[in-house]
């Protein structure tokens, strides 16, 4: 059965330095969440601290109601695939995949059912009697998800699963993952440093920061209203202009360079007052102006065409860069240095503090608010 994941004041030290201090997180029960950031953020930590492979020096972990603190991590029904695939080089792909209900004496009846259903369900029933040595990076990964998966753990912990693998074997597997997660319904924790790969497979992602947790939420809602201008720039490409906002007959207003002013209506009260402020422009809401010189004057370094779309790479008069993405054209592409006029799209745009450490408009879903000191009940 899956179960419900809860952390409270989770902390992780290795002597004097604090990996992690004060974390507190839950996870719903059959949910796929993924914890997101750069190396060195935690995130394997606490993965490892789920998992019971690293001590806990302070905080309190279930499943469900049970505190998980010291329960050995063979006690605790997990099931566990890595990055190195560590499956078994002396073992067939059959016995691979039975190996964790045999260490748990289950009758052979079930142990040959069960891994024929794992091995079919992860389409690896034609290579059974195959060696390691003799598949894939994919075929491996399936093999290790399989064995992982037989033993009917409450909780499948992933890390960092597909990062050896190729470009086109990382979309088939992440794909592969998911559906198998679905159609399991098992509570998954996925580690990764890939924000594409999170937003493809996750319901929930936790985008951490030097231990912190910054922004937990959708993929759709951490891409469109990011909580922090870390997570802004984290979660896909973004274009970063410092300017100022104003506050006209109660309308806030953002002031870009060349006079190009843009009213914004979603602003939160408390932060409706003139300020400097930081926008996070993506490259897709960047709008080319064909009908008039409007808008922030830039002058075009550089054009990618990639089919469906075409990155341009512009440069404003302060010399700031910029990346658009435009859909293609079917006549053309604008030349090297030529001069236009770049709109915004003013409903998708993210506005933060001067500092970068809170998104000033309406919409922000941040499910990891309520863990933050002061917001406890």
């Amino acid at each position: 059965m899956s179960v419900n994941i809860k952390i409270t004041d989770a902390v992780k030290r290795y002597g004097d330095n604090t990996i992690i201090a004060d974390l507190s997180l839950d996870i719903k029960e059959g949910e796929f969440f993924t914890l997101l950031g750069p190396s060195g953020c935690g995130k394997t930590t606490l993965l490892r601290m789920i998992a019971g492979f690293n001590s806990i020096e302070g905080g309190d972990f279930y499943f469900n109601d049970k505190r998980i603190n010291d329960i050995d991590p063979s006690k605790r029904n997990i099931g566990m695939v890595f990055q190195n695939y560590a499956i078994f080089p002396h073992l067939s792909v059959k016995d691979n995949v039975a190996f964790g209900l045999k260490n748990r004496k289950a009758p052979k009846d079930v142990i040959d059912r069960e891994t024929d259903k794992f091995m079919k369900l992860m389409h690896i029933d034609e290579y059974a009697e195959r060696m390691p040595d003799r598949l894939s990076g994919g075929q491996q990964q399936r093999v290790a998800l399989a064995r992982a998966l037989v033993i009917a753990p409450d909780v499948l912990l992933m890390d960092e699963p597909l990062s050896n693998l190729d470009a086109k074997l990382r979309v088939e597997m992440r794909n592969v993952i998911k559906q198998i997660q679905n159609s399991v319904g098992i509570t998954t924790v996925y580690v990764t440093h890939d924000q594409e790969e999170a937003m493809a497979v996750s319901d929930r992602i936790a985008v951490m920061n030097g231990g912190d947790i910054q922004h937990i939420g959708t993929p759709k809602a951490i891409y469109q209203r990011p909580a922090n201008l870390f997570v802004s720039t984290f979660i896909g490409r973004t274009n970063i202009i410092d300017t100022n906002m104003t506050v006209e007959d109660g309308k806030c207003v953002l002031h870009f360079p060349n006079g190009y002013d843009v009213e914004m209506d979603n602003v939160q009260d408390e932060h409706k007052q003139s300020q400097n402020v930081k926008v996070s422009i993506r490259p897709e809401e960047l709008v080319i102006n064909t009908t008039s010189d409007e808008g922030i004057k830039v002058e075009i370094d550089d054009s990618i065409f990639l089919g469906l779309n075409t990155h341009y790479f512009v440069h404003t008069e302060t010399g700031a860069e910029l990346e658009i993405i435009q859909e293609s054209k079917i006549d053309s592409i604008l030349p090297k240095h030529s001069q236009i006029a770049l709109t915004v799209k003013s409903e998708k745009i993210n506005v933060f503090t001067e500092d970068g450490s809170k998104n000033i408009l309406l919409g922000v879903e941040n499910d990891g608010e309520q863990y933050k000191k002061g917001n406890r009940g």
